[in-house]
């Protein structure tokens, strides 16, 4: 890889996920042992559904004999669809519940052409395959260079990694805003990734997507109610601490006009931004020979 300037898109890449964790040390209560596998449930889905247009974009990529690697894959939302099409799907992370839900979906399934291997992609764990999908992963990545390289490393074909314009991790930056009464430290997303890549040398290529990331909208009934679904909100990622969440509600309460609309008296959640998926993707040195 080139030398990194002092003033470069990697070393702002790094900044933001810094800024993001000194944020959440202060302001939260410490998250405690595995945190994706106490919310399992909420990753769930059928991998013989009919794909969305999204998906059926990104499986255009894949050929029937590749073996795909889902890395950060969870509970194989993404990747369990391509074992109906493909010759294996290996999910890599290192979430013991996570890795126990995607084994129980493809037993359901029916799919046997699948295994999930406990392990942080850049842990000594050997995995590759032809084409390798990293889905919602890298915006909290503080080595980010490490990452892609092995994902290029790994890919005998292709690479593709997704980002939403704005990342999840950042659509609720409004109620946190009105919440903590300070500004949400924004985690880096495909805006902030391509240029990264241009660093390493790389030139992927680009598509939006035309579906969008789905809105929680359902509307509350009651002021409390508002306020409860604006902490409910905030505590599906992250767990405040007790003064912190004190202090969260009384900021909701005083701000409620700023976080919802309200209509025929009901109250509809009106914070988050309208976001677009990009799939950013690249032939590796392998594939070009």
């Amino acid at each position: 890889m080139r030398p990194v300037p002092a003033d470069s898109a990697i070393r702002r890449y790094a900044a933001l996920v810094a800024a993001r964790d000194e944020q959440v040390a202060r302001l939260f209560a410490p998250a405690g042992g595995d945190r994706w596998s106490q919310s399992v449930g909420r990753f769930r889905d059928n991998p013989r559904r009919e794909p969305d247009r999204n998906l059926a974009a990104v499986m255009e990529y894949a050929l029937p004999g590749d073996t795909v690697v889902d890395v950060g894959g969870g509970a194989g939302r993404m990747g369990l669809p391509f074992a109906l099409r493909c010759r294996e799907v290996i999910s890599v992370d290192p979430s013991p519940g996570m890795c126990a839900e995607f084994t129980a979906i493809a037993a359901e399934a029916g799919i046997t052409n699948a295994r999930a291997v406990q392990a942080a992609w850049l842990d000594d764990h050997g995995v590759e395959g032809d084409l390798l999908l990293a889905f919602n992963v890298t915006y909290f990545l503080h080595d980010i260079t490490a990452f892609v390289e092995k994902l290029s490393a790994a890919a005998r074909r292709r690479v593709i990694v997704n980002g939403w314009s704005v990342p999840p991790p950042n659509q609720d930056a409004g109620l946190y805003a009105v919440a903590l009464g300070e500004p949400l430290a924004l985690l880096p997303g495909p805006f902030e990734l391509i240029p990264v890549l241009w660093e390493m040398g790389l030139l992927p290529d680009v598509r939006v997507l035309r579906g969008r990331f789905a809105l929680n909208t359902a509307p509350v009934d009651t002021r409390e109610g508002a306020i409860e679904a604006a902490l409910a909100a905030i505590r599906r990622y992250d767990r405040l601490a007790p003064a912190t969440l004190e202090r969260a509600r009384e900021n909701i309460a005083a701000g409620l006009e700023r976080l919802y609309r309200i209509e025929d008296g009901r109250y509809i959640p009106a914070w988050r931004a309208e976001s677009r998926e990009l799939i950013i993707t690249w032939e590796t040195q392998a594939a070009r020979g």
